[in-house]
């Protein structure tokens, strides 16, 4: 297992590296002197935040604009990270993106370009960087997922069930990796300043409470967290305590009808 304190001279990978929690999380990983590999789709955003980090907190920063929806892009970049011999102690899946409306009214390929992203991208990420972690005895994965994974939203259907499949596969990998010193967790944000979340009704944390969420959870055996109280007693209320069925139309009535970029 390593924690943000033992990050220091030691690299980390980080996707969805330039806005929101990923940006978050890079910012924190950087304050204690952790090496860093910024993944994101725009060159310009991830050359001038690689400027200001490393005059900043004097780590290496490299990028690699890549858009992780391409199904070529995650094989990529673990060939370029084996062949300029980078050694990976932390990998950070925190790239998504979200589809909000009704899903007989949206774009198929639009929907399938966010499985790619939310659920492939992220799954095949982990394979590729796994192996190193378990043959060296330490390393950490964080996976960002949702609140959204603990029930079933209608008006964002494919989104939670990507998110639901990033919780369960990390709880799963959490098991397979137990006593081989990696460490495994899923974060689970509910709403959030990011990108993504426009609408103005939602109470929401800010990107840098999840990230503080997300590194402190590597120092203790969980293999999912919920980031923040209230957030917590939402997702176990609508994940264990509800039936699927009346989860369902709750949350029917209830989530905002928003548009996303």
């Amino acid at each position: 297992m390593t924690t943000a304190g033992e990050m220091k001279g030691r690299t980390a990978v980080v996707t969805g590296a330039t806005s929101g929690i990923g940006a978050a999380i890079v910012e924190r990983l950087a304050e204690h002197g952790a090496h860093l590999v910024l993944v994101a789709r725009d060159l310009n955003r991830l050359e001038s935040m690689a400027a200001r980090l490393r005059a900043r907190y004097g780590v290496d920063v490299f990028t690699s604009p890549l858009d992780l929806a391409d199904r070529e892009s995650p094989s990529l970049l673990a060939e370029w990270l084996d062949e300029a011999g980078v050694e990976v102690e932390m990998l950070v899946n925190s790239a998504g993106t979200s589809m909000v409306g009704v899903l007989g009214d949206s774009n198929p390929a639009q929907v399938r370009a966010m499985l790619e992203l939310n659920v492939g991208a992220l799954a095949e990420l982990t394979a590729w960087l796994l192996p190193g972690m378990i043959r060296r005895g330490r390393g950490s994965v964080i996976n960002i997922s949702s609140t959204g994974a603990y029930q079933p939203a209608p008006y964002m259907a494919a989104y939670a069930a990507s998110k639901t499949f990033v919780l369960s596969f990390t709880q799963a990998v959490w098991a397979e990796t137990s006593g081989t010193g990696v460490r495994v967790v899923a974060v689970c944000p509910g709403p959030t300043e990011t990108p993504m979340v426009t609408s103005s009704s939602l109470r929401r944390r800010q990107p840098k409470d999840v990230a503080r969420t997300a590194l402190a959870t590597l120092g203790d055996g969980r293999p999912a967290v919920v980031d923040g109280l209230g957030n917590a007693a939402l997702a176990f209320i609508f994940g264990r305590l509800l039936s699927a069925t009346t989860a369902a139309r709750i949350a029917k009535r209830i989530l905002p009808m928003v548009s996303t970029p």
